[in-house]
This record gives structure tokens, sequence and C-alpha cells, in this order.
């Protein structure tokens, strides 16, 4: 199956995908079975983690005083504004460089320790169970199986080691001397660019697309679940719901009665909100 473009030459959404791509063997956690052609693709936030992996990690950079209150406040805001209009390049630009001022001018360990005790403390509990055996039918299978998310590689990587995943493609901040800039290398990992990630590490690891599997909640990843012979539904918001009924695609939903991700994230904002004023309210008793 052919991917896209929506430009002749290396576009914003190949570059991206490229870049990502590049990055997988630098955080491949377990990887078996380095001879097969199949692979399974899993979206992080809301299909994987119930909430946003970056709520959590600013959250924990908030606990560790990385954070003011009005910047994880502005960072909720940008982030929850993208996940209701992603299709809009505004709010993609917002959340872009919400996300970057979170880590501009940190230290690549220190990400990746606030990453491990944002996992520990928030995060390990709300990965979905269903999910989780999917992905686990697939590791069992032989199948490589990974992350990818507009989430910062490092923080993907982490996350897929502790699920015992192959690794994953995600978002590339770059970063010299071990700092980071807050530039990126290419561009967000989001919705075609996604696309383009998996096909690119589709030709570099010889995958066979038809063959692969591709889980995600959300209508901005119908170009990679698109891309594969077995495509599902997880969690799915309106659009991707109706979406996957008209061309037969599986629907996993994990949630109860809620049907609709907006709420998922409003919980994810709630969540934060919750634990800046939790925080607030200790640090002033102490």
């Amino acid at each position: 199956m052919r991917l896209r473009r929506r430009s002749a030459g290396l576009d914003h959404t190949s570059r991206a995908g490229d870049v990502a791509a590049s990055t997988a063997e630098a955080v491949a956690g377990i990887d078996s079975h380095p001879d097969s052609r199949v692979a399974a693709f899993f979206d992080l936030d809301n299909t994987v983690l119930r909430g946003a992996s970056l709520f959590y990690l600013a959250r924990g950079m908030y606990a560790r005083g990385l954070l003011r209150t009005g910047d994880i406040a502005r960072f909720g805001y940008r982030q929850l504004r993208f996940a209701l209009g992603a299709e809009d390049h505004e709010h993609i630009d917002q959340a872009r460089a919400a996300a970057l001022s979170l880590i501009a001018g940190r230290s690549v360990a220190e990400l990746f320790e606030v990453a491990e005790e944002s996992f520990d403390e928030w995060m390990a509990d709300k990965i979905w169970p269903g999910t989780q055996a999917i992905a686990r039918m697939h590791v069992d299978q032989g199948h490589r199986v990974w992350l990818v998310t507009a989430a910062p590689v490092e923080v993907a990587g982490l996350i897929a080691q502790r699920l015992g995943l192959t690794g994953a493609l995600g978002t590339v901040a770059e970063h010299v001397g071990g700092y980071y800039t807050g530039r990126l290398v290419g561009h967000l990992l989001h919705g075609e660019a996604k696309a383009s990630a998996v096909a690119s590490l589709a030709v570099r690891e010889d995958l066979d697309l038809a063959r692969c599997s591709a889980y995600s909640d959300s209508a901005n990843d119908i170009p990679m679940l698109s891309l594969v012979g077995a495509p599902c539904a997880v969690n799915p918001d309106r659009k991707l719901r109706r979406h996957a009924r008209q061309r037969g695609w599986r629907i996993r939903d994990y949630r109860g009665r809620r049907r609709n991700t907006t709420l998922g994230i409003a919980a994810g904002v709630g969540a934060t909100a919750g634990g800046v004023v939790g925080v607030t309210a200790a640090r002033r008793r102490r």
C-alpha cells in the first residue's frame, strides 16, 4: 500500500517519519525475533495509556520543582487545544512549543530520570489491561511491537521497555552535549507523519505491512491504520469509530460506557490539575 504525500519533495510529514524511524534502533527494548516480517504498531495516549503521557511527565517535573504552577497550566491548556483540534496547524504548532518548553535546557539524563519516576508513580497503573494483553499476544506470537507516538521518543522508549515491547517511534528533540536545545529534529510525529514513520521502518526492517497490525484511538491516525492489513480502533473517538465501521475494521473499547475520547482527555487535564493542587498544598503545609 502506497503512502500519499502532500508534496513532491521531502516535506514535513516525511521528514518527521524518517527521523522517527531512524531512531527506532536506539530505543529498542526487547526483540527476540529479529527475522520476523510481522509487526504491530500501537499509538500510546488513550490507546495503551489512559490519558496523555506528556501530562504525567509534566506532573513529575512539577513534583520535582522543575515547573511552576503557571507553566503546567499553560502546558495543559495548549495540549487540550491540540487534542480537540489536532488537524489545525496552529494547534499543532502550539502543542509542539508547549512540549519543547518542558525540556528546553534540561539534560537528557534528567528527563529520563523524571520519566522513570513518572511512569512508576502515575503511568504504570494507567495502562489499559485490554490493550496490554493484545500487545503481549503479539509478542508471544513472535511479532515486533512498536509504540508510535507524538510523545518524546525517550519517554516512549522507556514505556516500551517497561512493557516488554520492541521499541518506540516518537518525536525527536534535538540535544547537544547532553542538553536539549528546545528544537526538534524533523517535526512532531503526528497524523500522516506516523504513517510515514511506519512505512520507513517497514522498508528498513523488511516488514510485510499486509500482515502487520496497528492500533489507535484517534481519527488522526487513520493514515497509519490504513497502511496495515489488520487495523484496529481502540477506545475510538467518534470519527474513528464511524470510519472503522464503514470499513469493517476491528473495534475494541475498554472504557465501559465512556464513548468519547474527549472525556479521557479532560480526565487527564483534571488529573494534572489535581496533582498541581495537591503538591502545592503539601508544600504550603511544610
